[in-house]
């Protein structure tokens, strides 16, 4: 079994067009497809049905794939580990991240990280579409949200705290809040998703029932609706922390912490041998996030 052959197999599986995963290795559509033949000849069955508009896996195929992905990982390890008693972060690292978080605190990060680790390239896509990692092809997602897959693990890399906020226009216009009960009174934007905002309390949990007249989908829209005078806001730290530093937000309801356990994990499927390029992404980005993250400092 060529591992070249069973490399391009999975690339395959992941975006169901085999010119395009030959391109992607580097291989033109004719010998694409002949190292498929290839492969399927050295199994002794047919992998991958092939139409005129895409190809899919066949059963076979589908049981292959697991284990392919095994044997990938375990001959790039060995690969980067022989020869230098102690394995290397190597080829191409494939990430997926949120698009804001990772425009804000993935991007500014890749310098250092490339730096230290000459051999690797990255490939990121920034989506805040939840993807599948493994018909992606992904090594390895940034997400802000509970893991509900049991086939992958993850990592926290740090917090993710959320904050209550407004502009100083707003607050100089409608006053400060200074209790949950002040809070009914504000215009408050919501996000899609948080209708309503829960405290807790020393009388246990408090749902607040937002009053707003704005409603947006996306987080940075979020926070540029405070900036601009339209509400009160509950944002990630991670989002506001500039202009919490320079005054063109400010944090309110300190005194009142938010029922919220969110964090950032790095996520990446189950396996017995974690590829080394996964192993640096994580070491590093939870250094260079910090505990706690530099944005809470």
């Amino acid at each position: 079994m060529n591992i070249e052959h069973l490399r391009l197999f999975v690339r395959v599986a992941a975006t169901h067009n085999i010119s395009l995963a030959g391109k992607e290795l580097g291989l033109s559509a004719p010998v694409a497809s002949m190292h498929i033949n290839k492969l399927e000849e050295s199994i002794g069955a047919r992998l991958i049905h092939r139409t005129t508009r895409k190809v899919s896996l066949t059963e076979e195929g589908e049981a292959l794939l697991p284990y392919a992905d095994e044997i990938l990982a375990s001959v790039d390890a060995a690969r980067s580990t022989v020869g230098t008693g102690k394995a290397q972060a190597t080829g191409t690292l494939r990430i997926t991240a949120p698009a804001s978080f990772g425009r804000m605190h993935v991007i500014p990060a890749l310098k250092g990280f490339l730096d230290k680790h000459s051999e690797l390239s990255v490939d990121i896509r920034l989506t805040d579409s939840m993807i599948d990692m493994i018909e992606g092809g992904f090594d390895v997602a940034i997400r802000d949200a509970d893991l509900k897959d049991s086939t992958l693990i993850a990592k926290k890399l740090a917090t993710d705290k959320r904050i209550i906020c407004a502009s100083p226009d707003y607050l100089a216009a409608y006053g400060n809040p200074t209790s949950l009960e002040d809070l009914k009174h504000h215009s408050c934007i919501k996000q899609m998703g948080f209708d309503t905002w829960s405290f807790n309390t020393p009388n246990g949990l408090q749902n607040i029932k937002l009053k707003s007249r704005v409603r947006v989908d996306h987080g940075e829209a979020v926070r540029d609706a405070a900036l601009q005078g339209l509400g009160v806001a509950m944002c990630a730290e991670w989002l506001v922390y500039k202009q919490l530093e320079n005054g063109s937000l400010v944090e309110v309801l300190q005194d009142y912490s938010l029922n919220d356990a969110a964090a950032i994990w790095a996520v990446y499927p189950s396996s017995r041998l974690l590829a080394p390029k996964v192993r640096a992404f994580l070491d590093y980005f939870a250094e260079y996030y910090g505990a706690p993250p530099y944005w809470e400092n």
